[in-house]
């Protein structure tokens, strides 16, 4: 046994989504036990795009912490070009500059105190594994593997080959091939996009001037995404559809052929890893069984075409934590942990509608030159089906090559000097612009909503992946969303009103002008065992006229914001016309989890029928 006693969580993965929720429980004094098969932090890059989002949700973990994620992204000067072509070098069919639209650039700053970051998973997670290494109510195994699960209505029981651990709660964050998760019988759900392959290497020579971050490359023999990372590195991927084709069966001697063909011979390659994934849109038929919940890649995959899967992870962590805080101390009932799924699955179906989107809009580019991704997923799931499953797998690998080359032979038209060539070069180049939701997401990085018993219908409509609304984040107050970001001065500090929201799970912080009405109004009987706290923007804001606006507040009102950030109930009305709405929702969706109200509920109703 690994599990110190008395450890009420333990969690398998330590990825991304493990970590921030082993990290998130720590600084609420919940220990945990955190196991990973492996023994090093992953070295390969995965994802590689930080949303600002994830940085705020790290800064609850440690200031420190989001600050030193945040400083390994490169200035935004440096990583704001997406380009596409077909030779490195080459005139570029066209571009998109993310710094084109300053003034797009100034809303988007004012919405956080952080900004979408590039920072590659092989210099996150030996940073995450660090902070695990160093919290002392995290004790973190590596080289662990799961080999059997057996749950009860106690908890669950994981056996390794180091012995068992039991624990009233497992969590399933061991990736996309969790073994946890399949252990439960628990399926996915959803479309094989694509096979991939990729390759990490240093190349100091490749781009000696303007480097872009992305550069779609499309050639006879080649297809796929150039990514641009720290100190020279790179990561190319390409696609396959047999695992018998060299890019997948032997990579080390595919990428040293390939990378100089692909990226030019004059240039140098020092291969560091190679890797192979299958793109998916892929949800888990449940994120829960009994005291098991899932959570990032174990109950979720997205295309990489969004940027979604990790911090989609960190949102679920984010989610859970203050959820498993209030069950494990704060006598909430276990059926809060239902609202997690209720509440992330919308958002993420949202995630990866957007993700799915832009992969297949990608087409408008490359169908004037025959490289489709709906033709790549409909040979990938051919060969993944019976007949051609039967034949054997030298033939099929055989096969799988001469398709590919076959459906990117009419890319070599790109590098002609011709008339034909040129009006498709110019056609290619007129989609370009609209791929700016792929890259620009703000709309959804900041306004992803919540829904369910524990937030208040507003009739707001769900999100959309309509191009405008994903792109632009309009701050507003709507119930389940993230409360804006709005600057506000502490003492001598300058900082985020998010922070000032109480992370206790029983505690829900009222934002409004007139703090002192809401506190006569809100009845300590009526909503024990909540409590409540209140932030005045009229004194504590910057700009708090503007605050005001914002937030509705002008007439007296208040948003209602839980411990995560999110808001539950609003209303622009005064205490003394809105707050017994706001005790009627409390009494309506809160009650129900939380013993102690609902007993408190049910004696004043007999009290009153005495």
């Amino acid at each position: 046994m690994i599990t110190p006693p008395h450890t009420p969580v333990v969690i398998c993965g330590a990825g991304a989504a493990g970590s921030t929720l082993a990290l998130l429980l720590a600084s609420r004094g919940i220990p945990s036990t955190v196991l990973d098969r492996r023994r090093d932090p992953l070295g390969h890059p995965a994802a590689h795009v930080i949303n600002a989002r994830s940085l705020e949700i790290w800064r609850e973990v440690d200031p420190d912490l989001a600050a030193q994620i945040a400083a390994l992204s490169p200035p935004i000067s440096e990583i704001n070009l997406i380009r596409w072509c077909s030779t490195i070098g080459a005139t570029p069919l066209g571009e998109i500059d993310l710094l084109s639209e300053p003034e797009q650039l100034a809303r988007v700053r004012s919405h956080s105190d952080f900004l979408i970051s590039h920072v590659g998973q092989h210099l996150l997670m030996p940073l995450l594994w660090q902070h695990l290494d160093d919290e002392p109510l995290v004790s973190f195994h590596r080289g662990v593997a799961v080999t059997d699960l057996v749950t009860d209505r106690s908890g669950a029981t994981l056996r390794t080959g180091s012995g068992s651990d039991t624990a009233p709660f497992v969590i399933a964050a061991d990736g996309a091939n969790s073994v946890v998760r399949d252990l439960l019988g628990i399926t996915m759900q959803g479309p094989v996009l694509a096979r991939m392959a990729s390759a990490f290497f240093r190349s100091p020579d490749l781009h000696p001037h303007e480097r872009p971050l992305l550069t779609w490359i499309y050639q006879p023999g080649f297809a796929g995404v150039l990514i641009a990372h720290a100190d020279d590195h790179y990561i190319l991927m390409g696609t396959y559809v047999h695992p018998g084709q060299p890019i997948a069966s032997d990579p080390d001697r595919y990428w040293r052929d390939a990378l100089p063909r692909v990226l030019g011979a004059d240039n140098t390659y020092d291969i560091r890893s190679t890797g192979t994934w299958t793109m998916t849109s892929q949800t888990a038929s449940s994120f829960r069984s009994g005291p098991v919940l899932l959570v990032g890649d174990a109950a979720h995959r997205f295309p990489h075409t969004g940027g979604y899967g990790l911090n989609s992870g960190v949102q679920d962590a984010h989610n859970l934590a203050w959820k498993l805080d209030a069950v494990l101390n704060h006598r909430a009932d276990d059926a809060l942990l239902d609202t997690y799924e209720i509440e992330r699955r919308p958002v993420v179906e949202l995630f990866a509608d957007h993700s799915v989107r832009n992969h297949f809009t990608l087409d408008a580019v490359t169908k004037h030159f025959g490289a489709t991704n709906r033709a790549l997923q409909t040979v990938t799931s051919l060969m993944g089906r019976a007949p051609l499953t039967w034949v054997p797998d030298a033939l099929a690998a055989r096969a799988s090559d001469h398709l590919i080359r076959a459906g990117l032979a009419r890319t070599a038209i790109l590098g002609r000097d011709t008339a034909r060539a040129r009006r498709i070069r110019d056609r290619a180049a007129l989609a370009i612009p609209d791929q700016a939701p792929h890259f620009v997401s703000t709309g959804l990085e900041f306004g992803y909503r919540y829904c369910g018993p524990l937030i208040a219908d507003d009739g707001t409509p769900p999100g959309s992946t309509d191009p405008e609304e994903v792109i632009e984040y309009f701050p507003s107050v709507v119930a389940g969303g993230r409360l804006p970001h709005v600057p506000v001065d502490v003492g001598d500090d300058r900082r985020s009103i998010l922070e000032l929201v109480d992370r206790s799970p029983v505690v829900l912080t009222v934002v409004t002008t007139d703090p002192v009405a809401w506190l006569e109004r809100l009845d300590a009987d009526l909503i024990s065992p909540l409590e409540v706290t209140t932030v005045d923007v009229g004194a504590v804001c910057v700009a708090p006229e503007s605050a005001a606006e914002l937030y509705r507040l002008t007439r007296g009102g208040a948003v209602i914001v839980r411990c995560d950030g999110h808001i539950v109930w609003h209303d622009d009305r005064p205490a003394d016309q809105s707050a017994d709405a706001l005790h009627a929702f409390l009494a309506q969706g809160w009650a129900q989890l939380v013993p102690a109200r609902a007993a408190t509920a049910d004696a004043r109703t007999s009290r009153s029928t005495e």
